[in-house]
């Protein structure tokens, strides 16, 4: 879990919801776990979170701080981490999910 106050003070925060095909999750969670890694290990990473909805256990919310979006689109999906991450996670969305980022206005 990432340190709130880190969240709260993101320059850019990375938001995605992630549809997991029903069945898959705790494959998902183990393979993320391995993931994080990969991410974590990226120029202008900041931290990353990633949370079970309580109502649709196939739901996940991953929020990942970013000093900039550049740094998130042309550096990390621009690495060949990115690929990696690519192979060990996107298989298991349907849909695939929107990648939107958010910067603090209060």
């Amino acid at each position: 879990m990432s340190d709130p106050a880190a969240a709260r003070s993101a320059p850019v925060l990375e938001h995605a919801l992630l549809q997991v095909r029903p069945g898959r999750e705790d494959e998902f969670a183990a393979a993320f776990a391995q993931a994080r890694e990969l991410i974590a290990a990226s120029e202008g990473f900041l931290f990353v979170e990633v949370r079970r909805c309580l109502e649709q256990p196939s739901l996940f919310l991953l929020l990942v701080g970013w000093t900039s979006v550049e740094a998130h689109e042309q550096g990390f999906r621009g690495s060949e981490r990115y690929e990696e991450w690519r192979r060990l996670l996107h298989h298991f969305y349907d849909p695939f999910p929107v990648v939107q980022h958010f910067a603090p206005v209060i």
